[in-house]
């Protein structure tokens, strides 16, 4: 925090403030709209998994049945903190770890950002603190943000006159714990020692050290997932891939465009030149840092459009990527800005640019907290309110086969079937099939299904509906109810 407010100036305390009015204002949208919750079904996966934890002591969905269906281990374990203090669902406590990892996003960026352009003005932290998806993903109930912190802080501290290399092991080892995409980051920092290797800046204890930090925390996590699954990552790696799989015959270009297009939406878009900018600098320069991290950025899309090229709920893949593609486009636009100021219609020009860029970002706080409490409303009326229903009007005994398993593990009770294959990996090899997945369902001997109508063909062809969500949200968004189906 000295680090972010050493000069004491005045928009360091404005950003701050408006960050928090930005968290309170989608917090307060979520709860006019219907009430207060989360906008993703797989935060309950993680409130699960840490209520468990928490009073049983196991790492289990469904207690009794070890799983690894938690793609973020260490995330579960903080939420856990949090029952362990209330009996309750710890909503404060999982928005105040959200709130501190979106305060830490602001103190990373704003350190970056004065490094490099000298500006004093807390631009990168306003940037930060007020895009409208890192609010959201603030206060979505997942590591997302969390992950963000240690991304950006992994590459800030890479472009360093002398980067701390044990350090950055440690943290791209704790990332893994987070999310396994933080295995990434270890391209961008091992092509950097070699380029400062080859200068002779650096000697190969550097790099040990580096090393060594990652090993420490990266082989006890392969362990941790193998002990519980037999694989080396957790099941969603492999079950969301295959889930997706017809996907792929898109054009990897049209993906690619897609999923990069998900950071433009807001204020990235008018950043875009200054992104380009950046680069183009930065390759005439030579700063290593700067192309390296530019170069992770467009790889990390890229990995995502050739494996995952999902951008629903606002790119939430893509938002660890999201702030480092903010701070070094601001760092760029400031460039930019810098050489039009120079002519009499640039300085026009550059003003409009960033009253335009302002203006954007502002005006997407209110639509975000609006897109914030839809999601949310969908969440509670569908998955959460059948949840309950579930747990209601149901045998404590019942085997329920359901697609997504987050509220209905958390509030049902009822031992599940996983059609996601998050818990039960053994759908993972035909999650398509419907033909297959109507005869496992039956050897399983399940009770009921809960699904969405549309989201398979001809699976709940025949089956009785016993009850459909009444909540509209869903549907004025072009959804569908939820639905439970009388299996057998």
């Amino acid at each position: 925090m000295n680090l972010f407010l050493r000069r004491g100036h005045w928009t360091h305390t404005v950003a701050i403030l408006l960050a928090g009015a930005g968290v309170f204002l989608y917090l307060w949208m979520s709860h006019q709209t219907y009430r207060i919750g989360f906008p993703l079904d797989d935060a309950w996966i993680h409130q699960t998994y840490a209520r468990n934890l928490a009073k049983g002591g196991e790492w289990a969905f469904i207690p009794g049945q070890p799983s690894a269906g938690s793609t973020a281990p260490l995330w579960s374990f903080l939420l856990a903190v949090g029952y362990w203090t209330s009996p309750s669902i710890p909503y404060g406590w999982t928005f105040f770890l959200g709130g501190m990892s979106l305060l830490g996003l602001m103190i990373v960026a704003q350190n970056w950002f004065q490094r490099e352009t000298g500006i004093d003005l807390a631009l990168g932290a306003l940037l930060i603190g007020m895009e409208w998806h890192l609010l959201w993903a603030a206060l979505s109930g997942m590591e997302t943000a969390l992950m963000a912190v240690l991304v950006l802080t992994v590459l800030w501290l890479m472009g360093a006159f002398q980067p701390w290399w044990g350090v950055m092991g440690i943290l791209i080892g704790v990332g893994i714990w987070i999310r396994p995409d933080a295995i990434t980051l270890t391209a961008p920092v091992l092509l950097m020692w070699l380029w400062k290797f080859s200068r002779r800046e650096v000697q190969w204890i550097q790099a040990g050290k580096f090393l060594a930090g990652f090993l420490i925390l990266f082989v006890p996590y392969i362990a941790f997932n193998w002990l519980i699954s037999g694989s080396v990552f957790p099941n969603t790696f492999y079950a969301k891939q295959a889930e997706y799989a017809l996907l792929y015959e898109i054009s990897v270009w049209v993906r690619f465009l897609r999923s990069f297009g998900v950071m433009l939406v807001g204020a990235g878009g008018l950043l875009l030149p200054g992104f380009v900018w950046g680069i183009f600098l930065a390759f005439r320069e030579k700063r290593i840092a700067y192309l390296l991290t530019s170069a992770w950025v467009i790889g990390y899309v890229a990995l995502y459009a050739l494996r995952l090229p999902v951008t629903y709920q606002h790119g939430r893949y893509l938002m660890p990527a999201m702030p480092v593609y903010f701070v070094l486009a601001l760092m760029g636009t400031v460039q930019l800005v810098r050489g039009l100021s120079l002519r009499r219609w640039g300085w026009i020009i550059s003003r409009v640019w960033i009253g335009s860029i302002a203006g954007v970002t502002l005006g997407f706080v209110f639509l975000g907290a609006q897109a914030y409490a839809t999601d949310v409303a969908i969440i509670e009326t569908e998955m959460v309110e059948t949840a309950q229903w579930v747990q209601q009007n149901t045998p404590s005994d019942a085997l329920i086969a359901v697609h997504d398993i987050g509220a209905i593990g958390y509030f049902s009770q009822r031992k599940l079937v996983d059609l996601a294959g998050l818990v039960s990996p053994e759908v993972i090899p035909f999650i398509r099939d419907e033909t297959r997945l109507r005869e496992f369902l039956d050897g399983q001997q399940v009770d009921y299904l809960v699904t969405f109508p549309g989201w398979y063909e001809h699976l709940t062809d025949g089956k009785p509906v016993v009850y459909q969500s009444r909540g509209k949200f869903a549907p004025q968004a072009g959804g569908e109810n939820m639905t439970v189906y009388r299996w057998r």
